[in-house]
């Protein structure tokens, strides 16, 4: 049931999103009046997150070294002959 407009707040006491006059619901975090337009504060999900930790838990600490390879002699061989193909047609 949407809340009476005299009771609809202003700005959302939960998360701080402006109401408009007649929502039923906080259009952000949908704070209602049945949940007494968010009786607790909003919680920040990142305020304790640690990225260093997150960072060692996911790629370990000692990450191996990435060496780029270059290419393959055969695929040398296949550029130059395929070179030498183009000079012999235009010959």
């Amino acid at each position: 049931m949407p809340a009476p407009l005299s009771q609809t707040p202003d700005y959302c006491e939960n998360c701080g999103a402006a109401i408009p006059p007649r929502a039923a619901a906080c259009p952000e975090c949908g704070a209602d009046e049945s949940t007494g337009w968010a009786d607790t504060e909003a919680e920040d999900p990142d305020e304790d997150f640690d990225y260093d930790d997150f960072v060692a838990r996911e790629f370990g600490e000692d990450k191996p070294e990435v060496i780029p390879h270059g290419l393959h002699w055969f695929w040398w061989l296949v550029g130059l002959g395929l070179i030498a193909a183009l000079v012999l047609m235009w010959l």
